[in-house]
């Protein structure tokens, strides 16, 4: 989001030198948590902590390293931590209702299904959607200023693009709707249309994503990934995968409202056999809650049955595995990776690498590493789409889209991709693109 709300309430998560910026909803810790400049085995930190303001120094003290083979960040083996709620990785409380930033109760069909018991017991607490997954959400800010610049970069001969990309991308989720209804009523005229006729190329397909809004845009690259010939299935990942039940149901009710078609049919109608009931279990939107406690008997028994069901037999019951990764929580699947580890020596990727293939491998590798640390998920995708011979410039513009939506993920991808790709990403991303 272009604005911030203030830092989480309650203790840091984990109480250690954490170099991680707070996170708002959708995004749980990570399970690594040493990406920044200059940290790795050893190194300080730069990151702020968690409950202060953005550029108040922070970091382990000097020397700090954890065990070796442990991440950074992470408890003792065999504790399945999880932080309660008000904490890091959950929400953030946010202003009360009626308030600058709050999001309106959720309409019928929109948020998450009814409280869920039964895997860690008691009813969890529903996540709220994200911002910007609330149909007509706006920002209560006045966009009159945004508007009149957006205007001005457009109007007369040629076109002022860096005006237009300063603007919208400062924009947050409840501010796009805003900025639109600004424009038209101080100057009669559509944005989105005046945009699209001022600009072309990957450029007005960036400005493009940023307007439509986060909801809209999930909808429009969900419905591009499935029409015509072939399936973009890292489209339908991106879209689909690692998602809370509340973003999910209103993705689903509005790609209706939109296209007057199922997301289900479609999706079903452009994939196969076992892939298509692995998607079945991700539409039906009945994950765990984040707010479902963590409990290492049950993180026990799904471990030994994902061994049971791959490594433990020749031929893996694929989806006996794709049941439970499709069905735990975030915070559940962290301890699921982290207790298959310490049991099998062996990572919950490398067993979903060997034993699956095709884009039923490709879903369930990006379901774990988006559980297991968001923040190295964020760069790696972007990495991906850079990568190699040509970049897929519509991945990198959907990806970009996507992660700047919040700036703390944004921040924290930033910080993984030069831990782990050794360069900035900005750096990276100039040297890809043009124009």
């Amino acid at each position: 989001m272009s604005y911030y709300q203030g830092p989480p309430q309650g203790p840091p998560y984990q109480q250690s030198h954490s170099p991680y910026p707070p996170q708002q909803q959708g995004y749980p810790p990570p399970m690594n948590q040493g990406y920044q400049q200059g940290y790795g085995p050893p190194g300080g930190s730069p990151y702020p902590p968690q409950n202060a303001p953005y550029g108040a120094p922070s970091g382990p003290p000097p020397g700090h390293q954890p065990p070796y083979g442990q991440p950074y960040g992470q408890p003792p083996p065999g504790q399945y931590n999880q932080p309660p709620p008000g904490q890091y990785g959950y929400p953030p409380p946010g202003p009360p209702p009626g308030q600058y930033g709050a999001p309106p109760p959720p309409g019928p069909g929109y948020g998450a299904p009814p409280p869920q018991a039964g895997y860690g017991g008691p009813a969890a607490a529903p996540t709220p959607p994200s911002p910007g997954y609330i149909p007509g959400q706006q920002s209560q800010m006045d966009m009159s200023r945004a508007a009149d610049e957006l205007r001005s970069a457009m109007k007369g001969f040629g076109t002022d693009e860096k005006a237009l990309a300063r603007v919208l991308g400062q924009l947050g989720p409840l501010e796009v709707n805003s900025v639109k209804a600004a424009f038209q009523a101080r100057h009669k005229r559509n944005v989105e249309k005046d945009v699209h006729s001022e600009t072309s190329g990957h450029f007005r397909e960036g400005l493009e994503a940023i307007l439509r809004g986060p909801l809209d845009q999930d909808c429009h690259e969900l419905h591009e990934s499935i029409k015509g010939l072939g399936t973009k299935e890292s489209a339908m990942n991106d879209v689909l995968l690692a998602r809370s039940n509340a973003d999910l149901n209103a993705i689903k009710q509005r790609y209706h409202q939109m296209y007057r078609r199922t997301v289900e049919a479609d999706v079903k109608g452009d994939l196969s056999m076992k892939t298509e009931r692995l998607f079945d279990m991700v539409m039906s939107a009945r994950r765990n809650e984040e707010s479902m406690p963590v409990i290492p008997q049950q993180i026990d028994s799904d471990v030994q049955e994902i061994y049971r069901s791959t490594e433990g037999r020749a031929g893996a019951d694929q989806m006996q595995v794709c049941s439970i990764l499709t069905a735990r929580s975030n915070g559940q699947l962290r301890a699921i990776a982290q207790g298959y580890k310490q049991r099998y020596h062996r990572s919950l990727q490398e067993v979903v690498k060997k034993e699956f293939s095709g884009h039923m491998e490709q879903a369930l590798c990006f379901i774990v590493g988006a559980a297991e640390d968001p923040a190295k998920h964020d760069a790696d995708l972007l990495e991906d789409a850079m990568k190699g011979l040509g970049t897929n410039d519509k991945a990198l513009i959907r990806r970009i889209v996507m992660i700047h939506w919040s700036q703390d993920r944004l921040q924290q991808c930033k910080a993984a991709y030069k831990h782990f790709h050794k360069q900035e990403l900005a750096h990276r991303i100039r040297g890809e693109t043009s124009g």
